[in-house]
């Protein structure tokens, strides 16, 4: 029989600092359900291992543009749970209308990308020419 693994508990501070969120945002998130309610002990939040996973999801999905409210519906769906063929199907598809925008919003940067390197070798070109040429002696 193996040991189970320990499970995190850090207070609000230590998983603002994880996560990258303020403790404000932690509390907002978890007011507009975001975040279910977090365990508290002796009246302070306690945040395990999964609440910092889905910490982490979250904080992806704000990174790469998902809005809030498709986030609060994600989160309500999931709340609902996997037994729901509903709850999964909409969470794939807010999933995957999020990924369509994202790779958009990808190829969008990469042709940007593209066309200021272009403008840095034509810099670069002008430069070369415009160096006057070395005197022999």
């Amino acid at each position: 029989m193996t040991a189970a693994l320990p499970t995190v508990s850090l207070t609000i501070a230590e998983a603002a600092q994880a996560s990258g969120l303020s403790a404000y945002t932690l509390r907002y998130y978890e007011q507009i359900g975001l975040i279910a309610p977090i365990d508290r002990r002796s009246g302070a939040r306690r945040y395990n291992d999964a609440d910092m996973r889905w910490l982490d999801f979250l904080v992806r999905l704000r990174a790469t543009g998902m809005s809030m409210r498709d986030m609060q519906r994600y989160a309500q769906l999931l709340r609902v749970g996997n037994t729901s063929a509903a709850s999964t199907a909409e969470r794939q598809a807010l999933l995957e209308a999020h990924a369509e925008r994202l790779e958009a919003e990808i190829r969008t940067q990469r042709e940007t990308l593209a066309y200021i390197r272009k403008k840095i070798r034509l810099y670069e070109e002008m430069r070369t020419e415009a160096k006057p040429a070395k005197k022999r002696a």
